[in-house]
Order: C-alpha cells, then sequence, then structure tokens
C-alpha cells in the first residue's frame, strides 16, 4: 500500500491479537489513513510529535480521541480496537529500534498514539 505507515509485520502480529479477520485488518487501517492522512498539519499543529521517520509521523492523543475517530470512519468496535492496537504496536516497534521504548511504553500510559503516513498523496514506496 503507498503511504501506508503500519508495517507488515506490525499487521501480522496485531491481527494474530485482534479480533478481526486477518485479511481485513489491512484494509482497515488504510481506511483511517484516508482519514488522517489530510490532517497531518492539524496533527503537527496541535499534537506532540513522538516521532518523525522518513515516511511516518507519530502523535500522541489524549484518550478518546481514537474513539471519536472510530465514529468517524464508522467501524465497529472490534475493528476499532484492532486499529488502535496496529497504531501502538507500531509505535512500540519504532521504540525499540530507536532505544526509546522505555519512553514510548511510558507515554502509552496516559496517551494513545496516531501514526500518520507522510505520503499523503499515495505516490511512495510501498511498506
Amino acid at each position: 500500500m503507498a503511504g501506508e505507515p503500519i508495517e507488515g509485520q506490525v499487521l501480522l502480529l496485531t491481527a494474530a491479537k485482534a479480533s478481526v479477520p486477518p485479511t481485513r485488518l489491512p484494509d482497515l487501517v488504510e481506511r483511517a489513513q484516508t482519514v488522517l492522512g489530510p490532517e497531518l498539519e492539524r496533527y503537527r499543529r496541535e499534537y506532540e510529535r513522538l516521532h518523525a521517520g522518513t515516511d511516518l509521523e507519530v502523535f500522541l492523543v489524549d484518550s478518546g480521541h481514537w474513539d471519536e475517530l472510530g465514529v468517524e470512519l464508522d467501524v465497529t468496535g472490534r475493528e476499532l480496537s484492532a486499529i488502535r492496537r496496529a497504531h501502538e504496536e507500531q509505535l512500540l516497534r519504532i521504540g525499540r529500534r530507536t532505544d526509546r521504548g522505555a519512553e514510548f511504553e511510558t507515554a502509552l500510559e496516559i496517551r494513545e498514539p496516531v501514526v500518520i503516513g507522510t505520503d499523503v498523496t499515495g505516490a511512495g514506496a510501498d511498506m
């Protein structure tokens, strides 16, 4: 998927834990990106950016933010939980790679992550 910030391995791990079919999860995550991508500048202005990579940015949002997004995405509770979990797992994976795992885990105790692909035009390489 072009511009997709959630890695395939993260999707596999999340699907193993989620209560949604593994074949459904990539579509759900992509659907979330269609809502999040156009809002990237707003997230940059309004939320703490925890990580910026070449193809994604991670923001910390208040608890309940995903519930609001779930209404906009028109997904079930299980689907929303799977999408949220994929974003959390992606953040934790980044934390392990950057030796910031403990910091990111602590952040997750009080806030939720939103991972947004910076290639919102869809013209980038697949993840």
